[in-house]
């Protein structure tokens, strides 16, 4: 059962008015992530991926993150739109966080500008930002997406939205 949409406020997006399958864009704002007091990730070269009720997923070059922060790890998993994905454990400032990164290495068309990019749940690093702003992270475990002042909800992820 699809809940009521939040009314967006000014300057706000509504997540239920992306679209599924989902789009990806290319956006001008600067993103940040630090782990273990370290600052991992500083860039604008960001894309962010938008699907009906999910706050965005950013993207940045998997070549971004130098290459003692990033490990392969074990697994994978399919997106019906996007690919298979794999993962990565992030290292940095002493902390490990295991799988909390993933990318699509050979996306399905439509996707393409996935393939070099990686993203990153930010519930487990110290801060993500979004143009200074720091993201609360989706609900639930198993969405990737930032969500920041600009966005309005509810939010797929919270108890009782698996059928949304």
């Amino acid at each position: 059962m699809r809940p009521t949409p939040e009314k967006p406020g000014p300057g706000q997006e509504s997540v239920w008015d992306y679209p599924r399958p989902p789009r990806v864009e290319a956006v001008d704002r600067r993103v940040t992530i630090d782990l273990g007091g370290e600052r991992i990730v500083d860039t604008r070269d960001v894309v962010r991926v938008l699907e009906t009720s999910h706050p965005p997923v950013y993207y940045v070059r998997i070549s971004d993150l130098a290459d003692s922060v990033v490990q392969p790890a074990e697994g994978a998993s399919m997106c019906e739109f996007k690919g298979r994905a794999r993962y990565f454990t992030l290292t940095a400032g002493g902390v490990t966080a295991e799988r909390v990164a993933w990318n699509y290495p050979t996306p399905f068309p439509g996707y393409e500008a996935l393939a070099d990019r990686v993203a990153i749940y930010p519930a487990p690093m110290d801060a993500c930002t979004v143009d200074g702003e720091t993201v609360i992270p989706q609900p639930g475990g198993f969405y990737g997406g930032w969500i920041t002042s600009d966005v309005a909800g509810p939010f797929k992820g919270a108890p009782g939205s698996m059928g949304w």
